[in-house]
């Protein structure tokens, strides 16, 4: 099953969470127009090296099992792409959003 969810970050900014239930886990992301932030699951390296040209922005959590979870919990890592326009890790997924509008 997947659901899809508005969530509205701090100054009204409304992004886009999908939540999509797989046997024995769960995927979770939250997107922008820009990039996205996703559990566990994201690759951040293979991002950085083997998609290094098309510049994507995202980060990861991991340990998350919900979308508000996600929002809450310190970013593990970030791609290149995310790192220029100022999210690092450790920065909270919700604040990373915001960068990427």
């Amino acid at each position: 099953m997947m659901r899809m969810v508005p969530i509205t970050l701090a100054g009204g900014v409304t992004v886009l969470g999908v939540e999509v239930l797989l046997p024995k886990t769960t995927l979770l992301a939250v997107t922008t127009d820009k990039g996205y932030i996703m559990c566990g699951a994201l690759d951040v390296a293979l991002l950085n090296e083997r998609l290094k040209d098309r510049g994507i922005i995202a980060g990861r959590a991991v340990g998350v099992r919900t979308l508000d979870e996600l929002m809450e919990a310190p970013l593990e890592s970030v791609t290149a792409g995310a790192e220029v326009l100022g999210i690092t890790a450790g920065m909270k997924g919700a604040d990373a959003l915001l960068l990427m509008v």
